[in-house]
């Protein structure tokens, strides 16, 4: 059975090289034989059947990166939790997850997630830590946006009421595009403008109520010690090197990639000469908490 599934995992791969991503899944789901359990599980969800082998991470991992490209984003949370269950220290399938949870708008789940996968990126030095450090930025964004939204509805009856209205039309919208019966292209691409144009329109109900409350608008400085110099972004696992210069970890893995100095000095630089700035950490984190809008600075 593992070769036959080795051979539709290939063939997958080549759909997924070739942008045919659902043809790409309907490979993977080929390549997994279920057990008596997964069968009876199964029998209620097909779509999470695969055919020919278990025990093998990598069949979730794939079918869960193709999904994202579906944006089938329960489904490949669902291939991502399998994957774990099977290879608990898999960092794909944290980093996968990350992104289905995020989309899912359960930004407290996809920022754990998204820290998992990024400590599994520095104990193995992967060369992916830039994405997953950017994840896990955008997940701590939106943990402080949906903070910030609620404070902002409790502070004012008539925002809430506003927002409730503009939630009510949208899922007033997703209803009737259900009902058009359009192909599933047509569908994924009328559903991505609906929820963006009421993304749009929240930000602009907030920022609005926001001008006319001047008092709770914070002002908008990020402190320059927070700053990676190279990036000229917040940092959020900040280290020093023996020159006494900080930088975010995953700025320098990256440039060790292209040279083993420091960036600024050019002095030779190796993993093991840094070290963690703890207190510089928790400044950041702190700010970060407090300022979610920083990570976009």
């Amino acid at each position: 059975m593992a070769h036959k599934a080795l051979a539709f995992k290939e063939e997958g791969n080549v759909y997924f090289q070739n942008g045919d991503f659902q043809a790409a899944e309907n490979c993977y789901t080929q390549a997994y034989v279920p057990t008596l359990f997964q069968l009876y599980q199964d029998a209620a969800n097909a779509s999470n059947s695969i055919l020919k082998d278990p025990s093998n991470p990598k069949l979730f991992t794939n079918r869960a990166m193709t999904r994202i490209k579906l944006e089938a984003w329960d489904a490949c949370m669902n291939d991502s939790i399998n994957a774990i269950e099977l290879d608990s220290k898999s960092l794909k399938a944290y980093y996968y997850l990350a992104q289905a949870q995020l989309a899912l708008k359960r930004p407290n789940e996809a920022f754990c997630s998204a820290m998992t996968a990024y400590n599994r990126c520095v104990e193995t030095h992967d060369k992916s830590i830039p994405n997953v450090s950017a994840l896990v930025l955008g997940a701590k964004k939106q943990k402080w946006l949906a903070k910030e939204r609620e404070r902002n509805r409790n502070r004012s009856s008539l925002l809430r009421e506003l927002e409730d209205s503009l939630l009510k039309n949208k899922e007033a919208e997703l209803q009737e595009l259900r009902h058009r019966k359009l192909d599933s292209v047509e569908e994924k691409e009328e559903r991505a403008d609906i929820e963006r144009a009421h993304e749009l329109k929240v930000e602009e109900l907030h920022s609005t109520f926001a001008l006319a409350d001047p008092k709770n608008m914070p002002k908008r400085e990020v402190p320059d010690y927070l700053i990676d110099s190279i990036t000229f972004s917040v940092m959020h696992d900040p280290v020093t090197t023996k020159t006494g210069n900080s930088y975010d970890r995953s700025t320098l893995i990256e440039h060790f990639r292209r040279s083993l100095t420091d960036p600024l000095t050019r002095e030779p630089l190796q993993m093991h000469d840094l070290r963690p700035n703890l207190a510089l950490k928790q400044a950041c984190l702190e700010f970060l908490d407090e300022n979610g809008w920083a990570v976009d600075w």
